[in-house]
């Protein structure tokens, strides 16, 4: 997680980035980054007035993606997913929580792990669905979880 929030900073610090487009509580960043290859710049763009070479940002960029940190959006490549943390580690959080707390064989909907009262002081509240889906399904790879489908949407048992 360390080098991922490193990573950011360099991109951010380089004008990459946009500071306020990071958002750590959601554990995600999406952002539109260039036009696909072939195409001029936009004035006013992040890549246009960027301080940082073309190929250095894309070597950062792959890197992050190596370290499960980053996900490409399309296959030109020209928007990606920054994750906070690897779907693994948030699952990781979920479960030690989960076991802290004396609730394995405990049902739970998406809404209540991200946004109940219970998980207020974690830091997995506010998780980003989709991510929270990750890692989720990573937690059921390990046959420490089985996300369910409920009457009201999708939810998750521990074991």
């Amino acid at each position: 997680m360390q080098q991922a929030a490193g990573s950011a900073r360099l991109l951010v610090h380089c004008g990459v980035l946009e500071q306020d487009l990071w958002h750590k509580e959601s554990g995600v960043l999406t952002l539109p980054w260039g036009p696909p290859q072939g195409s001029p710049l936009p004035p006013g763009s992040v890549l246009a007035e960027r301080k940082l070479p073309l190929e250095a940002v894309q070597v950062v960029l792959e890197e992050l993606r190596k370290q499960g940190n980053l996900e490409w959006l399309d296959k030109n490549k020209s928007s990606f997913l920054v994750l906070w943390r690897r779907p693994e580690d948030w699952g990781r959080l979920i479960y030690q929580w989960v076991v802290k707390n004396g609730l394995t064989n405990s049902v739970f909907t998406l809404y209540e792990l991200t946004s109940g009262d219970d998980t207020e002081n974690e830091e997995f509240h506010g998780l980003d669905e989709s991510v929270l889906l990750r890692a989720l399904q990573a937690l059921q790879q390990e046959h420490k979880a089985e996300i369910i489908t409920l009457d009201d949407g999708r939810g998750v048992k521990f074991f």
